[in-house]
């Protein structure tokens, strides 16, 4: 008779979980009736808009009016799309909720024909008058030099109205993705060593993928991709749909690439995108594959595979941390920012910005949404992890982040660009990792935080997103060419980009190749490379935080107040860091480099005792 671990259980309802665990949404609406007010009072704004200033955009002076009530709108908007979207993502599988989600969805592609005038007839508008309503309005500077910047790829007002209202349509294969994801596939569980482990998402992103016992991992990870082989067909046909409305997009707006089209959003020029993906994936590759040969010696593996990528150097040194107890981490690792900022993250705790709970049909992963003028909404799956203290410590990153650009800027100006946007997450991941290294002189717990630091900080950021951003250029450059994806393909690009990184360090078995199913960043544009290109930005801002201290905080306060108010190169350079070289990333790239000698020194140095 087998024996059925008990360990891990299987994941309760969303209305079983403690709601102290869960974020307050009702900070956003009260009530399902204040919602739906807020609905219709947004439907009757949008009418009236349209009704009070179509066709009235003729000047510098009508534009900044025009624009003052647009934004007035979308203010409203943003809070409304918000409730729906976050209540959503907390349970996949309740009908209501995800029926919310669909309707507003609906709506805000209605809203957003009904408005699409707006960026037509300032399009129209003269580049001299542009730039004199650029010069008049200081606060609208930013989406004045935006427009002129796009006045290209422009269409026809009723070209762009036929597209706005069906923008709700063109979200539909990521609403696909995560309805299969998060709803339809169901994993049974595993065996190993006679005992059987019940298997979810969160359970083996969470647990099973990084478990030290290497028959437990193996099967945990040989069950889950054989159930993701199941849907691999769905959600590559999902993917090629989105991909091809870029292309059909793109191709419509005059651009030479869906790459072009995309990074356009960011202000990034080909050459900062190319260069991040090219330089990591050759000079990072050997510094890894060390790394992996160092993690194979450690468990005496007789090979490395692709499936024990994940393990922990030091598992007996991975302490359990209740939520109460993250509260202290933060706060210690994070005093280095000041106490307004830790203000912020004391109320982040306190009016419960966070979704800790574990439940059936919850989103994966972890994320921030800040919505403006309205707090923000951290979702993570708590599972008492030291990696958990890193990803709240990451995504409290981008709270702060808005907390300062929503105070300081419009709502047109306060996101930065996707470039810049993991930047103020990964800095606080070095914080956190400075902070545990600095407070310890046992050579068994700094090796654990210096391979935390690789293992979690840059092996996520640096390789897993990074070798998704290198797969992902290599579907558009197909799509630019003409082509389709399929399941046999995706496959194909992925594994190719998994043997060219790790060489024949790790032996990329059955399943790795599927890795291109995980991530919903495929959805987001060229979102994946901006991981690494952000974390660049933080490793050189950390080192100058940890030297200069209060100055250099100053100046990085200074940059998360700016928001989208300036460029990604400009923002950096706000911090101190030049990134239009390869300076910083070759930097980045070398101190990874000396993270992973310093675990190697550290290890004779342990065995030797």
């Amino acid at each position: 008779m087998k024996e059925r671990f008990t360990l891990v259980k299987s994941l309760p309802k969303r209305a079983q979980v403690n709601e102290q665990e869960t974020w307050n949404l009702k900070t956003l609406f009260e009530n399902e009736q204040d919602y739906e007010k807020a609905v219709k009072d947004a439907e009757m704004e949008s009418t009236a808009f349209e009704k009070n200033y179509k066709g009235t955009i003729i000047d510098s002076t009508s534009a900044i009016q025009a624009l003052d009530a647009y934004r007035s709108l979308q203010e409203k908007l943003v809070k409304i799309s918000s409730y729906a979207e976050l209540a959503a993502s907390v349970d996949l599988t309740n009908d209501e909720a995800q029926m919310r989600e669909s309707k507003f969805g609906s709506i805000a592609a209605k809203i957003a024909s009904q408005t699409s005038f707006v960026m037509s007839e300032l399009t129209a508008l003269s580049e001299e008058t542009l730039q004199q309503a650029s010069k008049q309005s200081e606060e609208y500077a930013t989406v004045f030099d935006k427009i002129i910047r796009e006045k290209p790829h422009q269409l026809h007002p009723e070209v762009e109205k036929t597209l706005a209202a069906f923008s709700s349509s063109f979200q539909a294969p990521y609403s696909l993705y995560n309805t299969t994801k998060m709803a339809d596939i169901n994993f049974p569980d595993f065996t190993a060593d006679g005992k059987v482990y019940p298997l979810s998402y969160v359970s083996f992103e969470g647990k099973w993928e990084s478990e030290p016992k290497t028959p437990v991992r193996r099967a945990a990870f040989e069950t889950f991709s054989n159930t993701l082989r199941t849907y691999q067909h769905t959600t590559a046909k999902t993917y090629d749909m989105h991909v091809q409305m870029e292309k059909t997009t793109s191709d419509l707006r005059g651009y030479d690439s869906v790459i072009d089209y995309l990074l356009m959003e960011q202000d990034v020029d080909r050459s900062m995108y190319n260069r991040q993906i090219d330089v990591i994936m050759e000079e990072l590759a050997p510094h890894m594959r060390k790394y992996a040969k160092l993690l194979q010696k450690i468990y005496n593996l007789d090979e490395m595979t692709f499936a024990d990528l994940k393990m922990p150097i030091d598992p007996v040194y991975e302490p359990s941390i209740t939520v109460e107890e993250s509260k202290k981490y933060m706060h210690d690792a994070l005093a280095v920012m000041g106490n307004d900022y830790l203000d912020m993250v004391n109320r982040a705790y306190s009016e419960r910005w966070i979704d800790f709970a574990q439940n059936e049909g919850k989103s994966t992963g972890a994320f921030c949404a800040s919505p403006y003028g309205n707090g923000s909404f951290i979702l993570i799956s708590w599972t008492g992890s030291m990696e958990d203290v890193f990803v709240l410590a990451h995504e409290l990153g981008h709270a702060g982040h808005f907390y300062y650009a929503n105070e300081a800027q419009n709502l047109f100006n306060s996101e930065s660009s996707l470039y810049f946007i993991e930047a103020p997450s990964t800095m606080n991941e070095m914080l956190m990792a400075n902070h545990l290294l600095k407070n310890s002189d046992d050579p068994k717990f700094k090796r654990w935080v210096l391979s935390s630091i690789v293992a979690r900080t840059y092996y996520h950021n640096f390789v897993t997103h990074l070798l998704e951003a290198a797969f992902q250029r290599k579907v558009y450059e197909r799509v630019d060419a003409g082509g389709n994806v399929n399941a046999t393909i995706l496959n194909e690009l992925k594994r190719g980009v998994l043997e060219e990184f790790w060489g024949d360090s790790v032996k990329i078995n059955d399943g790795a190749e599927l890795t291109w199913m995980r991530q919903p960043h495929y959805y987001m544009g060229l979102y994946p490379y901006t991981y690494s290109a952000g974390l660049t930005i933080s490793t050189e801002m950390a080192k100058r935080v940890l030297d200069e201290g209060e100055p250099a905080v100053e100046d990085w306060l200074h940059t998360l107040r700016a928001g989208g108010s300036k460029k990604p190169a400009e923002l950096a350079k706000m911090a101190g860091i030049d990134i239009t070289t390869d300076k910083p990333l070759r930097d980045t790239i070398s101190y990874i480099g000396g993270l992973i000698d310093d675990i190697e020194k550290l290890t004779k140095e342990i065995e030797a005792q």
